[in-house]
């Protein structure tokens, strides 16, 4: 059993009086859940901290004492793999007055000390020393009380670290579900099925947080909102890139898949070859990329389009609700701010030589990966952020209420399909991964979690 402290406010108390019946219908839903700064809040609880969310990635602390600060929802924390080797996620927040207590990105400390009054904590979570602790009672000390905050929920699914402070949350690998078999096909490409987080494109926009989840399976915009990136990746070769989004992409054999729990992937690999090199081939251009191709023939043969393909970008967008996307090379993660400002990075990753196989070509491969972010997000991306900072203006229009989602709702049947396990599967265009992943936030946001954070350094995890 948890030792948890429950929230001294009800969930529910953030946003009684919602009828989310009609605020979230079958084929639209209400500009409110975008604008309203009181449905925000509650998100801040019912989602973000009720389901398990992305927090950081294993290699990013991968020895004892590695830290690196992120967020859960609007709470800073810092995730650190403690002195014993234990992942956590405490509250990056002083227990005496309330400042934050780690103001680096991320290092290495065995404990964390408050700048404002020097109170330290072990990185546990345990205090470990107050200054002149005379002028405090014999007992005022005492306990668990004074312990940072911590999430007592904190597990990993193959590198990728999450955390909730919903008791009654289930098991992270219940939660994931179907999606876990695009993250293992998006990981076992790699060497040993494993990448390391490196550098990062940090954006913002002003907009809400859901704006980006609604578009990360979202075919219908590319050929639109991408036109100048899909004119840049063929203007010195054809068939680079997305161009198989140009002619006909309902018809195309790529696909929108929705898994359950607001997960969803969008899967482009149906438009290429099953062969090595197929991913290579469909590149776009960027300098550099051609004496890399021409080195790599003429040194390994036929072995070339398997080390050229590691260097390419899957073409895939995996997402994981409500905060994590997998793009090409890339991790997205998405942090809401305000109810109408969100922050966005894209993580580059590298390759992992874990049998030694690559040798002195690593370098040249990770140095082609993250030559791929030119593609997205530096030039796809701030196209996607620009329409969501435009939707957050044009909902400001409190007259025009719904914003619709029913595309491939009601045609013919076989458009959209239903395995044995309930996963649902329609063309890459179509809307269905919105509207089955709204029908998981009005359930969400219907309901009253079991918030609640532990004090207690040897509270369970997973």
């Amino acid at each position: 059993m948890i030792k948890m402290d429950k929230m001294s406010a009800g969930a529910g108390s953030l946003d009684a009086g919602y009828d989310w019946d009609r605020l979230v219908q079958e084929d639209r839903v209400s500009r409110q859940i975008y604008t309203d700064p009181v449905i925000f809040a509650a998100e801040m609880t019912k989602i973000f901290g009720a389901v398990w969310v992305y927090i950081a990635h294993e290699s990013q602390i991968p020895n004892n004492d590695n830290f690196v600060r992120s967020r859960l929802g609007l709470r800073p924390i810092i995730v650190t793999r403690d002195s014993s080797g234990r992942v956590r996620a405490l509250y990056n927040r002083c227990t005496h007055r309330g400042a934050t207590i780690c103001r680096q990105d991320s290092g290495s400390a065995k404990g964390f000390t408050c700048p404002y009054h020097g109170w330290a904590y072990s990185n546990n979570g345990k205090l470990s020393g107050v200054p002149w602790p005379d002028g405090y009672a014999d007992d005022a000390l005492d306990g668990d009380k004074f312990n940072l905050a911590q999430v007592a929920r904190v597990d990993s699914y193959r590198g990728f670290i999450f955390a909730t402070l919903n008791a009654d949350a289930p098991s992270l690998d219940d939660y994931l579900g179907g999606v876990k078999q695009p993250i293992d096909e998006w990981l076992d490409r790699q060497p040993g099925g494993k990448v390391a987080v490196c550098n990062a494109n940090r954006l913002k926009f002003d907009g809400n947080w859901k704006l980006a989840y609604d578009n990360a399976a979202d075919g219908y915009h590319v050929v639109f909102s991408h036109r100048s990136l899909l004119a840049m990746e063929n203007r010195m070769a054809e068939d680079k890139g997305m161009t198989y989004y140009k002619e006909n992409p309902d018809g195309a054999p790529m696909y929108v898949r929705y898994f359950g729990n607001g997960h969803h992937f969008k899967d482009k690999r149906p438009n290429m070859e099953v062969r090595p090199g197929a991913m290579w081939e469909i590149e776009s251009l960027h300098p550099g990329m051609e004496h890399v191709e021409e080195d790599f023939r003429r040194r390994h043969g036929d072995r070339a389009n398997e080390l050229l393909d590691l260097a390419s970008s899957e073409p895939v967008n995996i997402n994981v609700f409500p905060n994590l996307m997998l793009l090409g090379n890339h991790i997205q993660v998405v942090q809401p701010l305000s109810v109408s400002e969100t922050d966005t990075t894209w993580w580059g990753t590298a390759v992992i030589d874990v049998d030694g196989d690559i040798g002195d070509d690593l370098e040249a491969i990770n140095a082609l990966r993250m030559r791929t972010q030119e593609g997205f997000p530096n030039f796809g991306e701030v196209d996607d952020l620009m329409n969501f900072e435009q939707i957050q203006a044009g909902l400001a229009a409190a007259e025009d209420e719904w914003v619709y989602m029913h595309r491939g709702l009601g045609l013919e049947e076989g458009r959209i399909t239903v395995d044995e396990g309930g996963v649902i599967t329609g063309p890459a265009t179509d809307e269905v991964f919105m509207r089955e992943t709204m029908k998981v936030y009005k359930r969400l946001m219907s309901d009253d979690p079991a918030i609640g954070i532990t004090r207690d350094p040897d509270a369970g995890d997973g």
